[in-house]
């Protein structure tokens, strides 16, 4: 491996959906957790990413699933930075994390005095730390949470308890007394109010020991963080009261602002036998339940008339028209599916269906044969991608014995199994790209990248693999010169990846490819101009052709994709054209043009243009 890009791929991923946030979180954790040192620059930006990604998928993922993340069986990170990281997050969290955590003598002591106060004591249900570690708990006065025995011979003489007392029952148990008369002994600090019980009366022959005011609980809790704890508490209680009140309907009483209605885009929904909805999903569910949608005869006429016909007929409803009111966020008109139950006896007992929104005309005018048939590819890799993810799942439990010893060739087969499966799910990835950047359905976030330092950086991760063949690229810029393209760094290092990854697989021996860059700045708007000269192989290729999904180069230790130059090609002019920009062939190479953000002054005397 020339180059390390597994942290850069992970957070590449955009996670949207619950299931992931927590596999891109789980690979976080490993990448995060195997990492003990910063080799560059770029990597030291890279892991700030990283760290602001954990926190940011922490806040979306319960407490309770992340402890059972990092309590996995046969997984332990060595990083001294993550166990600092997990240690200062909820106490479930911070119990797995220090106990996972496999860590040298040297690094646990310049730890511990790093780590919270309440976490501390998660380290003595270890029995497997160094004596020096144990040696420094034992110093900073770290015991275990557990409560120590009591000592029977402690107990004081029954003669020196108050009359009503049992002799069995602990002082701290005892019946209040009465309060004496307020004094000069009353004005105590409120927090010996709180930490000590006033003391007993005692009887003229015994002297009381005096009771001192502690601020410190038999747990090790001071009052300062167990009030810290109690405003955390009632925080994430707020927290859930309200986004369970934004869930709920309520009278308009005014007591909290208004907010805006968000109107549901479909949900499903049951009928009983008279065509009244006695069931649907629980966001829809106090608006319909009880409305009915289906008449018991058809009136004359009109789609209410062919709802009517076909619940009467207790025949299957495909694609029709339904209109509704009553709340804003169902009000409109709607599309509904729906098939009839029957009991096991054959007795009528409803239909269950299901509502979606009518969609608006201006989008429905706008989608193409392109736009459906995109859309139908994108289902169909939906499919695709589950039973190719179980596959790679069962080849890596196999490779790495999850569940048990296996022999050493059947986990070479597992893990050439699980290598082709990240290959094809790589590959169903580029195809959904593609096809959402040209039906327009995602488009590249604008940002701010340095365009010259990232050629700069990709060219030196490629030319390991070029220098054997005496082959590789030729920059025709100084290493030092700025470029600011508005396009997102994450985007635009995808872009400029797929673009150079193409040239290079496609180089011959010998065969130099040289990169210009020119920024052009006019009066309106700026661009800048990357000019790539094609290898002769590529240069063969008449005009569109270049882009088209048959061509392929040679064997290469570089591999542009999966499906080829053609197809990296024409995903990155995808990919450049979603930016605001477009890649074409002009002669005998290949012509980048992105946006140029404003700023970008004397780029024309550094690059030399």
């Amino acid at each position: 491996m020339f180059f390390d890009d597994r942290l850069a791929t992970v957070l590449r991923q955009r996670a949207t959906g619950e299931a992931s946030q927590r596999t891109q979180y789980r690979q976080l954790l490993d990448l995060l957790g195997r990492e003990r040192g910063v080799r560059d620059g770029s990597d030291r930006s890279l892991l700030a990413t990283a760290w602001l990604r954990l926190d940011a998928l922490a806040g979306v993922i319960p407490a309770a699933v992340r402890a059972g993340m990092i309590r996995e069986p046969g997984w332990r990170f060595r990083s001294p930075d993550l166990v600092v990281h997990l240690a200062d997050q909820e106490p479930e969290v911070a119990a797995a994390a220090l106990t996972r955590a496999d860590l040298e003598a040297g690094d646990w002591t310049a730890l511990i005095p790093r780590l919270p106060v309440r976490a501390r004591g998660f380290l003595r249900l270890r029995r497997d730390l160094p004596v020096d570690v144990e040696a420094l708990l034992e110093q900073l006065g770290v015991h275990d949470r557990g409560l120590p025995a009591p000592a029977h011979d402690a107990a004081p003489p029954a003669g020196d308890l108050p009359a009503d007392i049992p002799p069995a029952m602990p002082p701290q148990f005892a019946k209040p007394q009465a309060p004496p008369p307020p004094g000069p002994a009353m004005l105590r600090p409120a927090a010996a109010d709180f930490a000590a019980a006033p003391p007993p009366v005692a009887p003229p022959h015994v002297t009381a020991p005096p009771v001192t005011a502690r601020s410190r609980d038999e747990t090790g809790r001071t009052e300062i963080s167990a009030l810290v704890e109690r405003i955390a508490q009632f925080r994430r209680t707020r927290s859930e009261s309200q986004a369970e009140l934004e869930r709920s309907p309520r009278l308009p009483l005014g007591e909290w602002p208004e907010r805006a209605e968000r109107l549901l885009a479909g949900f499903g929904f049951a009928t009983d036998t008279t065509g009244r909805i006695a069931w649907a999903v629980a966001e829809a569910a106090p608006m319909v339940i009880g409305m009915r949608l289906f008449a018991g005869s058809p009136a004359p006429g009109g789609a209410a008339s062919e709802l009517a016909r076909a619940f009467q007929r207790r025949q299957p409803i495909t694609r029709a028209a339904l209109g509704l009111d009553g709340a804003p966020a169902i009000t409109g008109d709607w599309i509904v599916d729906a098939e009839p139950r029957f009991s096991e006896e054959g007795h009528f007992t409803g239909y269950f269906g299901r509502l979606r929104r009518v969609p608006d005309a201006a989008v429905a005018d706008a989608a193409g044969p392109e736009a459906r048939e995109a859309d139908r590819i994108r289902q169909l890799l939906h499919e695709l991608r589950t039973p190719v993810t179980a596959v790679q799942g069962y080849a890596e439990v196999i490779q790495q014995q999850l569940f048990g010893p296996a022999p050493h060739e059947y986990r070479a087969l597992a893990a050439a199994i699980a290598a082709d499966a990240a290959r094809i799910l790589a590959g169903f990835e580029e195809l959904d790209r593609l096809a959402r950047l040209e039906t327009g359905a995602v488009r590249i976030e604008p940002g701010e990248c340095d365009l010259a330092a990232l050629l700069h950086r990709t060219a030196a991760q490629l030319a390991p693999v070029l220098a054997p063949q005496e082959a590789g690229f030729d920059l025709g810029f100084a290493a030092d010169t700025c470029c600011i393209a508005a396009i997102d760094p994450e985007d635009a290092e995808a872009l400029v990846w797929r673009l150079m990854a193409s040239l290079a697989a496609a180089a011959a021996p010998a065969e130099r490819i040289g990169l210009r860059l020119d920024p052009v700045i006019g009066a309106g708007r700026g661009e800048v101009r990357l000019r790539c000269a094609l290898p002769a192989r590529l240069a063969a290729s008449e005009g569109a052709s270049l882009f088209a999904a048959t061509t392929r180069t040679g064997e290469s230790a570089i591999s542009p994709g999966l499906f080829g130059t053609g197809f990296a090609l024409r995903l990155a002019r995808a990919e450049a054209q979603g930016a605001g920009g477009a890649l074409r062939r002009d002669g005998d190479a290949l012509l980048l043009t992105l946006p140029l953000l404003g700023g970008n002054r004397e780029l024309r005397d550094a690059i030399g243009a």
